[in-house]
């Protein structure tokens, strides 16, 4: 019988790439907010479960944990992100900005590691930002919710390693998705002259690099960067 995994933000570039790099796998839940034409897409295709559900929202995750009570594999992947000036953050965008990033990926993970913890086996996998590790100029609020999951996900392996259940992070640099798309072509060549490998990533590289910390059976409490070799 095939395990279950839940995959937060499921219909954005990396989170398609992740229910089809897991789908032969696992039986796989996935979260969206309003993509529903995409999330039937992806029902069909990859024989996935979508549930509609606002990460931020304690009783709509309790709900979408309810219909998968052995989940083995999580992925905290749901995210938003907004380009602004520091001083015209309104008090809204900043609270929003967290409660999708680290309060989404607070309330699946405590939703999901009871049955983990008692089972003695679990991985959690939370999808961070090379801007939560170094930051991103007019980018504040979105760095420091980053930043927030590379906080939890070192705190959190501490204290659930000895029961077995391991929590990484991966940290993609700018990958090709609709949330770069507000980047105008000068910019992204602005940006893909840091890269070591002068290009943007694709969302495979990142699915790739959760396969990866899902075997990785020693690895745990660690950031990985999927960047090119940022600088």
């Amino acid at each position: 019988m095939l395990k279950t995994a839940i995959i937060t933000g499921g219909t954005g570039a990396i989170g398609t790439a992740l229910v089809k790099e897991f789908n032969k796998d696992f039986n796989i839940v996935f979260t969206y907010l309003e993509s529903k034409s995409k999330a039937d897409m992806l029902s069909k295709k990859y024989g996935a479960t979508g549930f509609c559900c606002d990460v931020s929202d304690r009783k709509s995750v309790e709900m979408v944990i309810s219909e998968c009570p052995n989940c083995e594999l999580l992925i905290n992947n749901a995210g938003i992100s907004q380009q602004k000036l520091f001083t015209d953050i309104t008090e809204l965008e900043w609270h929003k900005m967290i409660n999708v990033h680290l309060t989404g990926a607070f309330n699946f993970s405590q939703g999901v590691l009871p049955g983990m913890i008692n089972r003695k086996c679990g991985c959690i996998i939370n999808i961070s930002s090379i801007w939560g590790v170094i930051g991103a100029s007019c980018e504040t609020h979105y760095s420091a919710a980053k930043a927030g999951l590379i906080g939890l996900t070192k705190a959190l392996a501490k204290e659930v390693g000895p029961s077995g259940v391991r929590v990484n992070a991966i940290a993609p640099g700018v990958i090709e998705s609709e949330m770069n798309s507000c980047f105008s072509p000068e910019e992204m060549r602005q940006i893909t002259d840091s890269v070591s490998l002068y290009r943007m990533g694709c969302p495979d590289d990142v699915s790739e690099a959760a396969r990866y910390l899902l075997g990785a059976e020693y690895v745990t409490g660690q950031v990985l960067n999927v960047d090119g070799g940022f600088y």
